[in-house]
């Protein structure tokens, strides 16, 4: 006679909360947001507390794997030029949802600068890489032609 109880984990209102969307990482995430939100998909400047709006709209969505998404959103050079040219926040809507603060524009045109020089010194970087591997080889291939084995 094991019938479910009102607090037996079987029950279906055991659990109140909904239970979380199965998105399993971020970068998944920000792919649907992407797909259901043209905002994320044209790279708009969003509106502080995006997060919440998209906690209420999405059900069960777990907080953790979106604030990484929309860490890599926020980080992407796409919206850093976007936030760092654009006067105006929107909301998932599209609708104006603030201004943008000429702190926060500094803040975003300075971290695409520092990331532009990064790349252009990783870019230094592996062009002096290449440039001494090729040196290397060079100089073994004189070796190998003026102390190899000749017949």
């Amino acid at each position: 006679m094991n019938t479910p109880t009102s607090d037996s984990p079987s029950s279906p209102t055991s659990d109140p909360k909904p239970a979380p969307i199965a998105v399993p990482n971020a970068r998944q995430l920000l792919q649907e947001l992407q797909a259901k939100f043209p905002v994320f998909r044209d790279c708009l400047p969003l509106a502080i507390g995006i997060d919440k709006q998209l906690l209420s709209r999405m059900s069960g969505l777990d907080r953790k794997p979106l604030r990484i998404a929309l860490g890599i959103h926020t980080h992407s050079l796409r919206y850093l030029k976007a936030v760092a040219r654009a006067t105006t926040r929107v909301d998932l809507d599209g609708h104006p949802a603030g201004e943008i603060t000429a702190i926060h524009r500094a803040h975003a045109s300075d971290l695409l600068k520092e990331r532009l020089q990064r790349q252009a010194e990783q870019r230094r970087q592996q062009r002096a890489s290449e440039a001494l591997a090729r040196q290397h080889a060079e100089k073994l291939g004189q070796l190998v032609e003026k102390f190899g084995r000749h017949k």
